[in-house]
């Protein structure tokens, strides 16, 4: 299928053929003609299926062909709440795109930075408003913004609000909504307290599934690699040693852990930074924006402080530390794998993660395959290895990107024994 037969307008048509865009993706193809139609939307989908285009391209059409930007001011008409700044930027850089030839306007806000320009912005005013929840409210307490008078509204990142603790604001922002409204809402899992949010809000809604949270991306090469603890540094400065590695998003568990494998690799002559929910927003967006110039090579991130970052052609995401919740791994390795493309998912794993990992497998529904012989391969890691599936020799590669090759091996005799 092509965007043509979505029966999109012109203006759209060309700012996709601008953008290099042809085919939509699954959830694109499934949900724009249901947003066209006027029906609500719950939209199942992890980040890295393109659903931003989902949801922006046919409210840009349903907006323009009202035309009602034209007819004296403007008053605010779709709303996209999302739980980060990161991810609130990213949406603004996509309805500038498909929309920039159809004499719209949006306007996207965020906490952490002085509200003034903001502020004027809004006095001009705007047609579809992207926000985070802390500032919105703030801003509508201030009665520098009214709700009265959207007619689309768009809850992005369900699951990441009630992670991050935005579940209550998200429901005063919700209040404040008319009744009459289409709603369209995306999460990539569905907790119960999601559910009846979405029970409480949606009217008869269509529903979009697409890459279910219990598996993973397809074209993803998933690899563990079994190490000590003690050991991880040495072995990501190792992997890092491949010049093949052009950029890498790392993950850590902990905020303290990201500073502190971020200050190792800037020691060892590796460009890198870390973002985390510690960082003020300023940092955060000036170590995303670094990365994705290529200005640092690696970018070192929690969990929450990554999800909705949407950086293309990113090849590598290293988990230095294996999520506590399976799901997260998901999340974290679908950085990596954008919208149909390849990519590479490395992950460590000590002694004290072996649960974690157990978790993981069974959630995406499938073994990792083993990186063996690499320098710093834990010795429990190989019983480990031979108990639970054959195992892959890790090869280092040389600074071409020559295609790598496997070869099974033989379980050893001491490992046999040790069994």
């Amino acid at each position: 299928m092509l965007f043509e037969d979505l029966k999109l307008i012109e203006p759209i048509l060309q700012a996709l053929k601008t953008e290099g865009y042809t085919h939509p993706t699954p959830i694109q193809e499934q949900s724009i003609p249901v947003v066209l139609e006027g029906r609500d939307l719950l939209g199942c989908a992890q980040t890295g299926t393109g659903k931003t285009a989902a949801f922006a391209i046919p409210i840009l059409q349903k907006l323009h062909q009202r035309k009602s930007y034209e007819k004296g001011g403007r008053q605010i008409k779709a709303l996209i709440l999302t739980p980060t700044r990161e991810l609130a930027i990213q949406i603004g850089e996509s309805f500038m795109a498909y929309g920039e030839h159809t004499g719209l306007n949006h306007l996207v806000v965020f906490g952490g930075v002085p509200q003034s320009g903001q502020v004027n912005a809004l006095r001009h005013g705007i047609d579809i408003l992207i926000a985070t929840p802390g500032r919105l409210l703030d801003l509508m307490n201030q009665r520098h913004i009214s709700l009265q008078h959207i007619e689309l509204f768009v809850l992005d990142e369900a699951d990441r609000m009630l992670d991050m603790g935005f579940i209550n604001d998200v429901k005063k922002v919700i209040s404040k909504l008319p009744t009459e409204k289409q709603t369209l809402f995306f999460s990539a899992t569905m907790p119960a307290e999601i559910s009846r949010l979405a029970a409480t809000i949606l009217n008869n809604p269509v529903r979009v599934a697409v890459t279910p949270v219990s598996s993973t991306v397809e074209k993803i090469d998933q690899q563990i690699f079994f190490v000590e603890k003690t050991d991880k540094t040495s072995l990501l400065l190792h992997l890092l040693n491949d010049s093949s590695i052009k950029t890498a998003l790392v993950f850590t568990r902990t905020k303290h852990g990201a500073d502190k494998v971020s200050k190792i690799l800037n020691r060892e002559k590796i460009s890198a930074d870390a973002i985390h929910g510690e960082k003020s927003q300023n940092a955060r967006q000036r170590a995303l924006s670094m990365f994705k110039a290529g200005q640092i090579r690696v970018l070192v991130a929690t969990d929450i402080a990554a999800r909705g970052i949407d950086i293309n052609e990113l090849t590598h995401v290293i988990n230095y530390e294996l999520p506590n919740v399976a799901e997260s791994y998901v999340h974290r390795i679908g950085r990596t794998g954008r919208a149909g493309a390849s990519g590479i998912a490395l992950s460590f794993c000590d002694v004290e993660e072996r649960s974690y990992l157990k978790d993981i497998t069974r959630v995406i529904g499938q073994n990792i395959p083993v990186a063996e012989g690499h320098p710093f391969e834990s010795k429990a890691g190989k019983v480990l290895n031979y108990q639970q599936q054959a195992s892959k020799p890790f090869m280092a590669r040389s600074g071409s990107r020559k295609q790598r090759t496997w070869t099974q091996q033989r379980m050893p005799e001491k490992l046999r024994a040790a069994l």
